[in-house]
C-alpha cells in the first residue's frame, strides 16, 4: 500500500499501463503462434505474410517501449531465418 498521494498515484499509473502494455504482449505472442503454425505446414506464401505482420507488430511495440530493441531484433531475425527455411523447402521440391 502506498504511504504518499504521489506514491498512490504512481500505483495507480503503472497498473494501467500494465494492462495497456498486457493486450500488445499478447498480441505479440499470438502473431508468433500464427507464424509458426504457418511455417509448420509449409506454406511459404502465408508464412511471408505473417512475417510481415509480425515485424510491423514488434517494431510498433518497441518503438512504444513495450518491449525492448533487442528483443524485437532477435525475434524478426529468428522469424525471418525460419520462413526463409520453409522458402528454401519449397523451391526445392518444386
Amino acid at each position: 500500500m502506498a504511504n504518499t498521494k504521489s506514491a498512490a498515484k504512481r500505483a495507480r499509473q503503472t497498473a494501467q499501463r500494465t494492462l495497456r502494455n498486457k493486450s500488445v504482449l499478447t498480441g505479440l505472442k499470438r502473431q508468433q503462434k500464427k507464424l509458426h503454425a504457418a511455417v509448420a505446414s509449409g506454406d511459404s506464401a502465408k508464412a511471408q505474410v505473417e512475417l510481415n505482420l509480425l515485424a510491423s507488430s514488434l517494431d510498433k511495440a518497441a518503438k512504444r517501449g513495450i518491449v525492448h530493441q533487442n528483443l524485437a531484433a532477435r525475434r524478426k531475425s529468428r522469424a525471418s531465418k525460419a520462413v526463409a527455411q520453409t522458402v528454401s523447402k519449397t523451391a526445392q521440391a518444386a
